[in-house]
């Protein structure tokens, strides 16, 4: 068992935890959540003894080995990679290398024999005669080639080091599992792996992640900080938010019945539980929902932004027309004779293995660059928004934010300017913050403002749920479902992706494939990745 007791952080004026208590234990998932800000990173630092609380302290059950995903990418620059990772059991690693020690001395004793033997002993009940080819396995796994594998870690790139630090971090099957964000960088082949690993791993895992494809599968509990307070829910992260939109609903319905009540939340329990599908965590997660108690589903506190996307204009038939269309960029062909018949409603999500590609067709789309070749062309009735990836250049003056979302506003009145910035949770004296200092998740909320004040009929989105915190995507998520017109999108959010998409456009350098399907069809087609295969060979 991990628990933490009586747990008081404060920075200054500022409370982030108030008399914490909170257990986690078995094997089960448990997937933190919260407000960008809220601590998540911080609790388990506090939990892994990175960090001390002011009050309050962790205690781990004697005998348990806990393995934490390391933050710092330089930390290993020296080590051999597969080293780095079995450096993840450091006990095991330690006898390894106080073995290796002894038999390389010239003067061998009888006490380094009895002393080696002692150690030959601890090194094969920890199973150590197979932590390497464990480790390669592991590597091999996280997309790192036998090639790489003796590589020093300074001889890696950024996504690669990620990579070997999760390795390292789930080497030798700790007691307790504790990840920030391991989705980051990871491609979709590579978190679908992490997610099978994870069902499969028999002790306990703690993880923040914004990823809701990746906490719905592995998660049997969530973990949400929230005002200075801890508080467990059983279930994934949709059942907790279905759940607690649900008691919220029923709490400000007055005229509806306990009785009824009840019911309604039998039943939401009974459907969300049918639905489970028949791996580890989700089996054991329905177990934990037949069990559950009624009371402890309460609404949230959590705010949502009010992003509503409502267009000036009715979209007619003729969207959008890409004819012939090439770009190549320092030599290396992004894509070429690509083209499309954008048509009303289509809910396009736009991938690449190569994300400049996508973002030089954006810009394209939006008049900031050419294209090499061929041309395009919007309807007539076709009024565009943009969010970009990069959003830097729109911060550089120094403004506060109710001047800088007015200069895109057509109506400069101060209480309209307000009543935008008050939808994506921009109230009282924030309003006069300066736009140059605000945070990414602050930027990505501002610049949605703004999209929506131009009311397009046709959206670009280039990685839109970039910085943003849950709530923010998940209120960004309804608001496209809900979306009658046309969508183009680029996302790493797999759910995100899985439920706004009708169509699937994937750019390669030698044309594109083009299906009238959800992201799961198409990613689980195996006439999709022929194709692919093919279009990939060098023409």
């Amino acid at each position: 068992m991990l628990s933490a007791h009586d747990i008081t952080l404060q920075y200054g004026k500022r409370v982030l935890f108030d008399e914490v208590n909170i257990k986690f234990n078995g094997d089960n998932c448990y997937g933190v959540i919260g407000a960008n800000g809220a601590g998540k990173s911080t609790f388990l630092k506090i939990l892994s003894g990175d960090i001390d609380a002011n009050k309050g302290h962790v205690a781990l059950e004697p005998g348990k080995r806990m393995a934490v995903l390391k933050q710092n990418h330089f930390e290993y620059d020296e080590c051999r990679v597969i080293d780095t990772v079995m450096m993840g059991h450091i006990v095991l690693w330690n006898i390894m290398k106080e073995k290796d020690a002894i038999y390389s001395k010239p003067d061998f004793s009888d006490e380094d024999g009895i002393k080696v033997s002692e150690l030959e002993e601890q090194f094969a009940e920890m199973d150590g005669w197979n932590a390497e080819p464990e480790a390669a396995s592991l590597l091999s796994g996280l997309g790192i080639v036998e090639a790489d594998q003796q590589k020093t870690m300074k001889e890696l790139n950024g996504n690669q080091k990620v990579r070997v630090l999760l390795a390292q971090a789930i080497f030798g099957n700790p007691d307790f599992l504790i990840l920030d964000e391991p989705t980051n960088d990871l491609d979709l082949q590579t978190v679908t792996w992490l997610e099978d690993f994870l069902l499969n791993f028999k002790n306990t895992v703690i993880v923040v992640s914004h990823d809701r494809h990746f906490l719905d599968t592995v998660c049997t509990h969530i973990v949400d900080i929230d005002f200075k307070k801890v508080k467990m829910y059983t279930g994934n992260y949709t059942f907790w938010y279905e759940s607690s939109q649900l008691a919220l609903r029923q709490r400000n319905n007055a005229n509806k019945k306990a009785e009824e009540k009840k019911k309604e939340l039998q039943e939401f329990v009974q459907r969300f539980s049918a639905n489970a599908s028949k791996s580890k965590q989700a089996t054991s997660r329905k177990k934990l929902l037949q069990k559950i108690n009624l009371d402890d589903i309460e609404p949230s506190s959590r705010k949502y932004p009010a992003i509503i996307l409502e267009s000036e204009r009715e979209a007619g038939d003729q969207v959008l027309h890409i004819n012939n269309m090439s770009k190549t960029v320092d030599g290396e062909v992004l894509f070429s004779n690509l083209n499309l018949n954008v048509t009303k409603g289509d809910k396009i999500a736009l991938l690449c293995k190569n994300d400049l590609a996508t973002t030089a067709l954006y810009e394209i789309l939006n008049g900031i660059s050419e294209p090499d070749s061929g041309d395009f062309h919007f309807g007539q009735t076709i009024t565009t928004g943009y969010l970009p990836n990069e959003n830097e250049k729109f911060f550089t003056d120094n403004l506060n934010l109710m001047d800088w979302l007015r200069q895109y506003s057509p109506n400069k009145d101060e209480v309209y300017v307000r009543g935008f910035l008050g939808k994506m949770l921009f109230s009282g004296e924030e309003i006069f913050k300066m736009a140059n200092v605000l945070s990414g998740g602050e930027k990505v909320r501002c610049m949605l403002s703004r999209m929506m004040l131009r009311g397009g009929n046709f959206l670009m989105l280039d990685e839109p749920t970039n910085h943003l915190d849950l709530e923010s995507i998940q209120a960004f998520n309804n608001a496209l479902i809900d979306f009658p017109w046309t969508v183009i999108f680029t996302c790493h959010d797999h759910h995100f992706t899985q439920t706004v998409a009708t169509r699937i456009i994937e750019l390669t350098p030698n044309g594109c494939l083009d299906k009238l399907m959800t992201f799961d069809e198409y990613i689980a087609s195996p006439k999709v990745k022929a194709q692919k295969q093919q279009m990939l060979v060098t023409a």
